[in-house]
């Protein structure tokens, strides 16, 4: 799912390219995108984009007249700059925007279409769809802290709630988390005030230079590869492979359609925390460290 700084990439790219320009018309190629019927979506038509705006993880743009179309990408929602008039595609697109220089194309990889599109009247109905989430960039280490601890979670849900954070999600959790040193699962109203303090100054700085990174990626074209596994992370996707920090192999936790990915030497102390999948299976014969599971592993290949 695109996070903070991809949503930002984004954001910085569309202003080159639409912003004071008018919003000629929508081309809808799935009925499930569009999630509101009033206002209806043609009366977007003909509307100059005034403003684009983050919020969470969506992007919001802002149409005159007081209208607020609002789109969120989900998991697999991508987009595109095309030529004006640009064909949609049968099996990936869900939308086709068209401006005078080019067409924004919105596409979604996979069978499930989850990318929705709210097009709202007035700042009210616009704060509705907002999840309240704090903005990690300008928060400082006191309101981080009561954000953080208003709710006893562990730091991995914590992070990933929108209601607490905006716009972090799978991905930069586990850079953020492994930047930080501290253990995905450790409880948010038993950190110490350095272990908030450390995780206040690694948020920041982890999504300050993943957004310097993605914008030097992009530099003038449009931002296309967007991805939540990326060569220069520390541990996000990188099972297996050696931590970059110590050396030692990253480890995961799986569950549903998400993994945690962290380092037991810089983030645990060691230990291997419990795969909810695995650890059912083998209950006490589940293994305390890395150097266990290699064991383990072995002896099932012999």
């Amino acid at each position: 799912m695109p996070e903070l700084p991809d949503i930002t990439i984004y954001l910085e790219a569309l202003e080159r390219r639409i912003l004071n320009r008018p919003l000629q018309r929508i081309r809808i190629a799935s009925p499930f995108l569009v999630r509101t019927a009033v206002p209806p979506i043609e009366r977007a038509h003909g509307k100059r984009v005034i403003a684009l705006i983050r919020m969470g993880k969506r992007i919001v743009f802002g149409l005159e007249g007081n209208l607020w179309m609002v789109l969120h990408l989900m998991i697999a929602g991508r987009l595109h700059w095309r030529e004006p008039g640009a064909k949609l595609a049968r099996k990936l697109a869900l939308a086709a925007f068209d401006f005078t220089d080019g067409t924004l194309l919105l596409t979604e990889a996979g069978t499930r279409k989850r990318a929705s599109l709210h097009l709202v009247e007035g700042q009210e109905a616009l704060s509705r769809l907002h999840p309240g989430g704090l903005d990690v960039l300008r928060a400082s280490p006191e309101d981080f802290t009561a954000s953080l601890t208003s709710e006893n979670h562990t730091l991995k849900r914590a992070l990933t709630d929108p209601r607490l954070f905006s716009g972090i999600g799978n991905a930069y959790s586990d850079e953020i988390l492994h930047r930080a040193k501290l253990s995905p699962i450790a409880l948010t109203q038993k950190l110490g005030s350095e272990e908030i303090q450390r995780l206040h100054d690694s948020t920041q700085a982890v999504l300050r230079e993943w957004i310097e990174r993605l914008r030097e990626e992009a530099g003038d074209e449009f931002p296309e590869g967007v991805t939540a596994f990326r060569p220069g992370m520390a541990v996000h996707g990188r099972f297996g492979q050696p931590c970059p920090t110590c050396g030692g192999k990253v480890q995961r936790i799986r569950y549903a359609e998400n993994e945690t990915n962290y380092c037991p030497t810089c983030q645990t102390g060691g230990r291997l925390l419990s795969d909810r999948s695995l650890s059912l299976l083998l209950k006490k014969d589940w293994p305390k460290t890395p150097e266990e599971l290699e064991e383990m592993r072995a002896s099932h290949r012999r």
